[in-house]
C-alpha cells in the first residue's frame, strides 16, 4: 500500500535513529519535534524553520523533558486527548489538501524535480511506496507522511 507524503516536512525512515524533543512555543503550546541529530534541531531553530502546529509562531524552544524509563507503563489517552488529536489530524489534512497540489503516484518524480530546481517550488502531496520514500529521504528531499483520514477509513 503506498504511503501518502507531503513535501516540505521531514520523516524518519524505519530503522533510522531520530531524536525526539519536547518543544514549546511562546504561547505555551507543547508538541514533539523529530530530528536526525541535535545539530539538525540547532540548524532548524537558528534558521526559523521550527513552527508551532497550533498557532504558527516561529518562536519555539526545547521544553523540559522527563527521561524515558524502559518498562514504564505508557499513559493511555483520555477521550478528550483522542478528540484533540483527531481534530488536529483532520485539520492538517484539510490544510494540505487546500494548500498543496495533489500529484498522485507521480509524487517521487515531482518532489525530485522541485528539490533539484527543475520545476517551480510548490507544496505537493501524493503517493509513494516505502522504498520510494526512503530514496527521497536519502537524497535529502524533505517529505512527511500525511495522517490518515480516520473518517474515510471507518467507511
Amino acid at each position: 500500500m503506498p504511503c501518502r507524503l507531503v513535501q516540505a516536512l521531514v520523516i524518519a525512515s524505519p530503522g533510522e535513529i531520530v531524536i525526539v524533543y519536547s518543544l514549546k512555543c511562546e504561547n505555551s503550546h507543547e508538541f514533539e519535534g523529530w530530528f536526525g541529530s541535535s545539530a539538525a534541531f540547532d540548524e532548524q531553530s537558528a534558521t526559523g524553520k521550527l513552527v508551532c502546529p497550533m498557532c504558527d509562531t516561529h518562536k519555539v524552544e526545547k521544553a523540559p523533558m522527563a527521561p524515558s524509563v524502559a518498562g514504564a507503563k505508557k499513559a493511555t489517552l483520555t477521550a478528550d486527548e483522542v478528540k484533540k488529536m483527531r481534530q488536529f489530524m483532520t485539520g492538517m489534512r484539510k490544510y494540505i489538501k487546500e494548500n498543496a497540489e495533489y500529484v498522485g503516484p507521480k509524487f517521487p518524480e515531482e518532489a525530485r524535480k522541485i528539490h533539484y530546481g527543475e520545476t517551480d517550488e510548490r507544496h505537493i502531496y501524493g503517493e509513494a511506496t516505502l522504498d520510494e520514500a526512503k530514496e527521497l529521504i536519502e537524497e535529502g528531499v524533505d517529505v512527511a507522511p500525511l495522517p490518515p483520514d480516520l473518517d474515510e477509513e471507518a467507511n
